[in-house]
């Protein structure tokens, strides 16, 4: 083991603990009740102990570029590693450990994972690794992505870290209702990507994971701005209601409809995709309340556009609306997008349109890579070849069944 001196084990088991047992054991203990800007210093103390040195820990800004370094007693400060071309940025796009020999030890980098949301990466010094190291420095990674995750949600240190420009006030509440960007479990796996990241109103996303059943939305508010940002939410609000009383798609339908002309009257609007998909079986489901149809990708290749009979966007009170019916095979992936994504015209002119769109989703999913890297590589090649224009707001969520394999044999 590098560095450092282990305690032995002297006892009997539930006795006494191992280093890696003690080394976590202080970081679980210590961390739950650390407020969160002393969250980082216990960190470098902790991972100190293996004889590490030059702690970082980096964690992904709000436009998916860089890799930002948290500030704290203990940890390397510095300049933000780009994310395409960096040792850290591979650890991060992969989900994989990096190790780079170095004239004083081995770098190390370790992606910070929690259920598919990454995190970020944290990076440490050691004079060699072996393979002790690497499995505890794994669980030590596992368990600050846990904490940074939780501890998220009742501070601000985390969000400034990752702001690397202002953000609009309708920005900050559309990534306040947005869920994590990304969800990988065995059967399935989810990625979204909102741009402009820090200017972003009427569009919004949300999932969840019920059992067998993966819940998806996409939606798209009319306007901009703060008025778009206000109906997004409601929009989503009213979904997630709707979803936790158990009610049908169509039932979600009418329920977001009446929420929205309610709150806001007849010549308001939201279009929108609903989606339900059964990840033991892959029967996917899907309403379309006036919203782009999604491309089905397969065998790494668009093969069509998810056409259906669509019903009038969200508070224009559309009739009850026919549900779409899909029966997706292993590896199978689902693009859902928003008009923003098409209707942006280039620099010469004409619309981007959807013809491009699936140019480029080929040649992406050619590359064979996961599907929050395929969505963020997307996102990133889109807005280039719009000149970097975006006078809309553009959004992409990609869903991949995986098959009906055995959840828990899977996570061994």
């Amino acid at each position: 083991m590098a560095g450092g001196e282990r305690r032995p084990r002297t006892g009997g088991p539930g006795r006494a603990e191992g280093f890696g047992e003690q080394l976590l054991g202080a970081l679980l203990d210590q961390g739950h009740g650390s407020p969160p800007h002393l969250l980082g210093p216990l960190i470098a103390e902790q991972v100190g102990r293996l004889g590490g040195r030059e702690i970082a820990i980096l964690l992904q800004d709000y436009g998916q570029l860089v890799l930002v370094p948290v500030p704290g007693e203990g940890l390397m400060a510095g300049e933000p590693q780009p994310i395409d071309d960096s040792d850290a940025g591979r650890a991060f796009l992969d989900g994989r450990r990096v190790e780079v020999e170095q004239a004083d030890g081995v770098r190390v980098y370790l992606p910070l994972l929690d259920g598919g949301h990454h995190v970020g990466v944290v990076a440490i010094t050691l004079d060699a690794v072996d393979d002790d190291d690497r499995r505890l420095l794994r669980r030590i990674a596992a368990l600050v992505a846990d904490m940074l995750v939780t501890k998220h949600g009742y501070t601000d240190l985390f969000f400034r870290v990752r702001r690397r420009e202002p953000m609009s006030v309708a920005a900050e509440i559309q990534w306040s209702v947005l869920p994590p960007l990304a969800m990988s479990v065995p059967r399935v796996a989810v990625a979204g990507m909102l741009e402009p990241a820090y200017d972003v109103a009427g569009d919004s996303f949300d999932y969840a994971l019920n059992g067998d059943i993966l819940h998806v939305a996409v939606v798209d508010a009319m306007g901009h701005g703060l008025d778009a940002a206000t109906m997004a939410t409601v929009a989503i609000g009213a979904y997630r209601h709707a979803r936790r009383i158990s009610i049908g798609l169509s039932e979600i339908y009418a329920f977001m409809d009446r929420a929205i002309a309610g709150q806001f009257g007849p010549d308001h609007f939201v279009t929108a995709q609903m989606m339900r998909l059964n990840t033991a079986t892959g029967h996917l489901q899907w309403v379309n309340a006036g919203h782009p149809a999604p491309l089905l990708i397969r065998g790494q290749h668009a093969i069509r556009q998810l056409h259906s009979p669509t019903t009038l966007p969200v508070g224009f009170g559309g009739q009850e609306p026919r549900i779409s019916n899909l029966a997706l095979e292993p590896g199978d992936r689902v693009l859902c997008f928003t008009d923003g994504l098409i209707e942006e015209h280039e620099t010469g002119g004409e619309e981007f349109g959807e013809a491009q769109l699936t140019d480029w989703v080929d040649r992406i999913a050619r590359t064979g890579t996961e599907v929050r890297t395929v969505v963020r590589s997307l996102s990133h090649t889109l807005m280039r070849e719009r000149g970097g224009i975006t006078t809309d707001d553009a959004t992409l969520l990609l869903i991949e069944w995986r098959g009906a394999t055995d959840d828990h044999q899977s996570s061994r």
